[in-house]
């Protein structure tokens, strides 16, 4: 004799999915089958549970179109921003002028409570200028070895000591400069330095893209010191 196995829920589970007239032929199934309401102890008939899943669902839904748009608006914002940054650059005549204005139009654009800027191997011209003076050989050689924007809590270190009240930076990004862009094989001509008293303004694990257009831009106006 052939042992029998019990039915389990998962067989039931295929019989219904694979044989959806089963409730064509006993559609008052569908409302005399009783769930628990997620929205309290009564209970609801199948239809009504399945509308509230939909609901549920759509509501879900809802939020997420919601958040795309507000992402879409807080990225046009940011783009808006980076445009007017770049545009003062373009007006600056002439070039010992840019890291003032970088620096200043950065802060404005973006409300960065402090920010700095070195820049390196400059032209004899620009090499008296407080921007291209006070950087050792190890900043330069740090500010070579990032291929990213360096985001995270003050590490005390010198490029830190660059800004006008290096105690209050809690967080910080470090943004090398090359006239490649970032990531470049080249060496690293200069770096930017943004501060915040608020540790969470620049955490580490955050997205570095809007801070690589900072510095693209940055280290293709600077360029013209060299």
């Amino acid at each position: 004799m052939t042992p029998t196995h019990p039915i389990t829920e998962d067989d039931i589970a295929n019989f219904l999915i694979h044989t959806p007239a089963f409730f064509e032929r006993h559609a008052e199934l569908l409302t005399a089958v009783q769930l628990t309401s997620p929205h309290g102890n009564r209970a609801v008939s199948l239809q009504e549970r399945q509308a509230e899943m939909l609901r549920e669902k759509i509501k879900g839904l809802e939020r997420r179109i919601m958040d795309m748009i507000r992402h879409g608006n807080e990225n046009m914002l940011i783009a808006d921003k980076l445009q007017r940054w770049a545009r003062s650059l373009l007006r600056a005549r002439a070039p010992a002028e840019l890291p003032q204005r970088i620096v200043a139009e950065v802060q404005a654009e973006f409300g960065v409570p402090q920010a700095a800027l070195k820049v390196w191997h400059v032209a004899g011209e620009y090499a008296g200028h407080g921007f291209a003076q006070g950087v050792s050989e190890d900043a330069k050689s740090f500010a070579s070895s990032l291929t990213a924007p360096f985001c995270g809590v003050n590490p005390g270190l010198e490029a830190v000591q660059w800004l006008p009240a290096p105690a209050e930076a809690m967080s910080v990004a470090l943004m090398p400069l090359r006239t490649g862009g970032p990531g470049g094989a080249e060496p690293a001509f200069g770096m930017l330095v943004l501060a915040s008293p608020d540790p969470a303004r620049f955490e580490s694990g955050m997205g570095t893209d809007f801070l690589e257009r900072i510095a693209e831009l940055a280290g293709a106006a600077l360029s013209r010191l060299q």
